[in-house]
């Protein structure tokens, strides 16, 4: 079965890094794990959202399109992320920054971690989904600690303290939609499948309450504003390829489970309520990662605050509720994680080059790394919604759909907010690529894994928004698919 097969490599490589005793080696030999699971989920996603299956396993997991979708996205930006490792991880080694023990530790965490992460949208019972997104915090935190500065520790307890904070209001939510289950004659079940089922007959009133505690729980995971304060943080500390996978795939598992818990609302309360809450946080996430992104001096504390922007889009697309919203904002999920994590890698290495974050002190990136160089560009041109890449393609239908539902307010926010980060993005880093070499810099070298997993990513920020462009007609076909199967 695939699934067991995606859940099982990451355990395995887990075990194949404890014993390891060459971590540049076992670097190679985790790529080539990933490309299998990257392999495999295209294989489930296809058989799931085109011949129409639904996987169930002994009612603990449960596998749809919606499923399906979030583990491709999941696998696309591990497998980049592992190629990325093998060049940045030897790098590391090779200055002296860590230890070859600590390497082998990096990989043990960083599988266990992408475990956690496949294992979110695989789960049926929402009880287990709580506890596999708690996992991801704590798998993580390590990662984000792991070089062992003031800064990176520091960073690390506050993304645990507050993430867990958070946890503990989306377990209430959890209780009380269990709460208004039992209520309504279900049985004592916490599978989703059965939830959604008899969502009908649910208490209205608990049902609203509940999402509120899901949101503030899942939401600080998420990355919505105003339980967003972790977020700059911990990215910005976190060892580079981990800040990929965090901005990328991390805060989606949230995503995700806001999604289902807000089906069940969906279903019990109507469209409305789902709808109000989702719209106001996805704007105030935008107006507040606006407001910072205008004064960051950070380089990696900038691309943060544009995941909580990117967060808030998919949020407000959720919560226009049209087919072509919820295509714009599923398809937006997608165009975020690899741009995202493309940004990232950028950031990575530019700061190994220059030994630095203040984006003042970082001058002329073109000529020290000319290839990663090119790559940041495009990337900040698709990360600020830039014709011809996927971005734009997704905020365009995004946009479309608020103004064909008449919510004029929301589309001319949310154009305002986009414009003034674009005009933020373009003048930061017109200045660190292009601006006055610092004394002392000379070219910087770049791994060929790295140039490949910056070309990966490149080829997908290009193709996808061509692509969906052109089958256009089946984008609203494709969203009933993810919903109702």
């Amino acid at each position: 079965m695939l699934i067991f097969f995606i859940l099982g490599i990451p355990i395995l490589l887990a075990a194949g890094a404890f014993f390891s005793k060459r971590p540049r080696v076992f670097g190679i030999i985790n790529v080539f794990g990933y490309l299998s699971i990257l392999l495999a989920s295209i294989v489930l996603l296809k058989d799931i959202a085109f011949a129409g299956h639904t996987l169930f396993f002994f009612s603990f997991l449960y596998i749809d399109t919606l499923s399906a979708y979030f583990i491709f996205v999941i696998s696309v930006v591990s497998f980049a992320t592992a190629l990325y490792s093998v060049g940045y991880i030897g790098k590391d080694m090779q200055s002296g920054a860590i230890s070859e023990n600590k390497a082998k530790m990096y990989y043990l965490l960083f599988n266990l971690f992408c475990f956690s992460m496949f294992f979110v949208p695989a789960v049926n019972n929402l009880g287990m989904l709580w506890v596999a997104i708690e996992m991801t915090t704590l798998i993580s935190a390590f990662l984000v600690g792991f070089y062992n500065t003031k800064q990176s520790v520091e960073a690390a307890w506050k993304y645990i303290i507050i993430c867990s904070v958070g946890i503990i209001f989306a377990l209430l939510g959890t209780i009380l939609f269990s709460y208004a289950f039992s209520l309504a004659g279900g049985a004592k079940s916490l599978n989703w499948t059965d939830m959604v089922a008899a969502a009908g007959g649910m208490d209205k009133n608990i049902l609203k309450v509940a999402f509120i505690f899901i949101l503030v729980g899942y939401g600080t995971k998420a990355g919505l504003a105003p339980m967003h304060t972790w977020l700059p943080d911990a990215h910005s500390q976190a060892v580079t390829p981990i800040s990929a996978l965090l901005s990328g795939v991390l805060l989606k598992t949230a995503i995700y489970a806001i999604l289902r818990f807000g089906i069940i609302v969906i279903e019990g309360v109507g469209f409305g309520y789902f709808s109000h809450l989702m719209i106001l946080l996805g704007l105030i996430s935008l107006g507040v990662s606006c407001s910072f992104i205008l004064v960051q001096k950070d380089l990696k504390r900038l691309l943060a605050y544009s995941s909580i922007e990117h967060v808030g889009i998919i949020a407000i697309g959720l919560g226009l509720g049209t087919p072509l919203a919820w295509g714009g904002a599923l398809l937006h999920v997608f165009n975020h994680a690899v741009t995202k994590s493309l940004m990232f890698f950028g950031a990575g290495d530019i700061v190994s080059a220059y030994k630095r974050h203040n984006m003042k002190m970082i001058r002329g990136v073109i000529r020290v790394l000319p290839f990663a160089g090119v790559m940041t560009l495009a990337g900040m041109f698709a990360l600020t919604g830039f014709p011809p890449f996927s971005i734009f393609v997704s905020e365009l239908i995004i946009i479309i759909a608020a103004f064909t539902k008449g919510s004029y307010v929301v589309a001319v926010l949310f154009l305002l907010f986009i414009a003034i980060i674009f005009g933020a993005f373009a003048y930061q880093f017109g200045k660190m690529l292009f601006g006055n070499l610092p004394k002392g810099m000379a070219k910087a070298p770049e791994p060929l894994s790295g140039k490949l997993a910056f070309l990966f990513l490149f080829v997908q920020m290009l193709a996808v928004g061509g692509v969906v462009l052109f089958m256009k007609k089946d984008l609203l076909w494709i969203v009933q698919g993810l919903l109702t199967r």
